[in-house]
């Protein structure tokens, strides 16, 4: 409040003869110049936010050369046509984002709400009455007026809770634009995941079939007496737990459906369509350097704007804790009958000023003070720990990125390779050369490396969601 004091002995120097009592309407509005800037809070905002992080490197670790902005309409860089309509079925159905539209709509109405006191007040009165005695006679009055009152704001209290509340609505509003970020994520990876699921369907069916048909050579070969019963018992063994993984795959294919539903607002059916193959890997985004992050990633934003809020409240406690001026203004007329209400002679009118002093209040006002600046170190130290896990996320992903090509550039050799050598003991089982567990065991292993195939090619498409996710990219 040093500020404000300070515009005020400018006032009383610049115009000596100038008094309260009598021109109090006229210095709050010379005051409002001296009130609490958004500008200065935005820039204290920032710097708070700024200081109590550790020093931003230049680049990424994970993507030194990987330079360039950010993209933007991501979902497209798939080229699916199919997903790009359920990504925005999702952002017209999803229940939870109309929710979130709903609090930012609240949070507006609260900052005009909070705005409002900046105003007078005005407000009409009306009434009537009739009174009588016992003897039967009786009279009527009638009155209608107007009230008007205005709380001066000369140290910004009544502002700078509008601020806040601005504030406030800023970070819902940057809270929801993520929202429909990470929404636009959640159905592409369940897309990806009930396209997965349908393709581990496929493969439980093909190695059911192939294992069915291993079946009928060992009950041939043990009809002419080349096997044995233990070759029966381990191929019926294997036929089982196949029709077993069969069935626990078709589980897997209607939750991953129904999960997909629920984000497109959809009654969970399990009966949506899609793909049966996965869409290629687009090439990955320019990740652009960490310092734009905490001005493009929404939910940072937020954190940022909560951090203006709490700065906006501490000047609004600050503020209750000097003196308050309030004009009020009433008029009207009262008479005896409808006519008569418009006559002069049954006009009044009275305008008063109140000065309200804080003097004791048990350390209430200073109370709020502390509360609010504890608020503020608690949106500062949030606002870190919210930049710090973005810029995790962003790190984790690019090394997911590295990680998950090496393993799958990996994987499809093993499985060439386990291919091979199944083929060649197949070969020699049925020329009698090896025995059935061996070609059972290369089964299983070739069964294993397909379906980790098919699941490294979804987590590659989900690592370029989570990485654009993590950078802030905008899904349209």
């Amino acid at each position: 409040m040093k500020f404000a004091r300070h515009c005020l002995a400018n006032l009383t120097q610049n115009f000596p003869a100038m008094k309260l009592t009598a021109s109090a309407l006229t210095i709050a509005l010379l005051l409002s110049g001296c009130a609490t800037d958004p500008n200065a809070v935005n820039q204290q905002a920032s710097e708070e936010g700024l200081a109590a992080l550790p020093n931003t490197p230049i680049t990424w670790a994970q993507a030194k050369q990987r330079a360039g902005n950010v993209r933007v309409g991501w979902i497209s860089s798939f080229r699916d046509g199919t997903l790009t309509k359920l990504v925005r079925e999702a952002q017209s159905n999803n229940p939870d984002l109309r929710a979130a539209a709903a609090k930012v709509q609240s949070s507006q109405a609260l900052a005009r709400q909070a705005g409002a006191a900046l105003s007078p007040q005005l407000n009409a009165t009306g009434g009537g009455s009739r009174s009588g005695s016992g003897v039967g006679s009786s009279r009527g009055n009638l009155n209608l007026g107007l009230q008007a009152s205005w709380e001066l704001d000369l140290w910004g209290r009544i502002r700078s809770g509008r601020n806040a509340s601005v504030n406030n609505a800023e970070a819902a509003a940057a809270e929801y634009r993520y929202t429909q970020h990470s929404l636009a994520a959640s159905v592409a990876r369940a897309y990806f995941l009930a396209i997965d699921a349908q393709r581990q369907e496929a493969l439980a069916q093909q190695t059911l079939a192939s294992l069915s048909k291993n079946q009928r050579i060992v009950a041939a070969r043990r009809a002419v007496g080349e096997s044995d019963r233990y070759d029966i018992s381990l191929i019926n063994s294997d036929v089982a737990s196949a029709k077993a993984s069969l069935v626990a795959a078709k589980g897997s294919k209607r939750d991953a459906l129904r999960a997909l539903e629920l984000l497109l607002g959809r009654y969970p059916g399990a009966d949506i369509q899609v793909r049966k193959s996965l869409p290629p890997v687009p090439s990955p985004p320019p990740a652009g350097v960490p310092s734009q992050l905490l001005e493009r990633r929404p939910d940072l934003i937020a954190a940022e704007r909560r951090i203006a809020a709490a700065i906006n409240n501490v000047n609004k406690s600050k503020a209750a804790r000097l003196p308050q001026i309030s004009l009020t203004a009433s008029g009207g007329a009262s008479s005896n009958a409808l006519n008569s209400l418009t006559n002069p002679g049954n006009l009044a009118w009275q305008a008063t000023s109140s000065l309200l002093v804080p003097i004791a209040d048990g350390g209430a006002r200073k109370a709020q003070v502390e509360v609010d600046k504890a608020n503020q170190k608690a949106a500062v130290s949030s606002y870190a720990s919210a930049a710090l896990k973005a810029f995790g996320d962003v790190e984790k992903s690019l090394d997911q990125g590295t990680v998950i090509r090496q393993r799958r550039s990996l994987i499809t050799q093993s499985l060439t390779d386990a291919k091979s050598a199944l083929d060649v003991a197949e070969k020699n089982y049925k020329a009698g050369e090896t025995d059935l567990f061996q070609v059972l065991q290369l089964r299983q292993k070739v069964n294993s490396l397909e379906a980790s195939k098919i699941t490294l090619e979804r987590a590659q498409l989900d690592q370029i969601v989570g990485l654009n996710l993590a950078l802030g990219g905008s899904w349209k």
